[in-house]
């Protein structure tokens, strides 16, 4: 006789969660709110890079991908009003830091400018794949959302790596800092 088969039962969010971890609703506020900021960081990127390069060969691409984080931000703040999540109290910062991240690394040319855009996609890319992978089936609209985020991104950070990016003056070191302190601007966004 074979062992009665069991049912995959569907994964609830938070349920490998470890005691001090936050439970579901705070973990999808978490996420909704450095989403918000992300997006909204990623929109002021591109406003300093097109201030600098608009009328530049680049300009279109780069018009292009800001289009495309315009359109998640809309989307994320629609999701802030629907589940009550307040915004990140760093939005004014990431105001002005993401506007000039962007405007000095097109300052330093189109290259510059693309591998600027390369390394904040691919930190932001893992970003929503291991959100994604926290949600469970009770979130599986939020969960297709960031990963479609994510394969936009990824589309964003190819299109930088086509238009030349790592011919850059000092890519590494540049993208490197750029990584940096995109992975500290998620970890504080998710906290303040």
């Amino acid at each position: 006789m074979s062992e009665p088969e069991q049912t995959a039962r569907p994964k609830q969010t938070g349920e490998t969660r470890l005691p001090g971890d936050p439970g579901p609703e705070a973990l999808i506020a978490r996420m909704i709110r450095v989403d918000q900021a992300g997006e909204y960081g990623a929109r002021r990127i591109y406003e300093g890079q097109l201030a600098v390069l608009g009328h530049s060969a680049s300009g279109e691409t780069i018009r292009a991908m800001a289009e495309a984080e315009r359109q998640h931000l809309e989307e994320i703040e629609r999701l802030m009003i629907e589940r009550r999540v307040r915004p990140t109290a760093l939005q004014p910062f990431w105001h002005v830091a993401g506007f000039a991240l962007g405007a000095a690394t097109a300052l330093m040319g189109e290259r510059a400018a693309m591998a600027c855009t390369a390394a904040v996609e691919e930190v932001i890319e893992g970003h929503y794949q291991r959100q994604a992978d926290q949600l469970g089936d009770d979130e599986a609209a939020l969960r297709a959302r960031l990963e479609r985020y994510g394969a936009d991104e990824a589309g964003h950070r190819q299109t930088a790596l086509a238009h030349e990016a790592e011919l850059a003056p000092a890519y590494q070191p540049l993208t490197r800092a750029i990584k940096a302190g995109t992975r500290l601007a998620i970890w504080l966004s998710e906290r303040v």
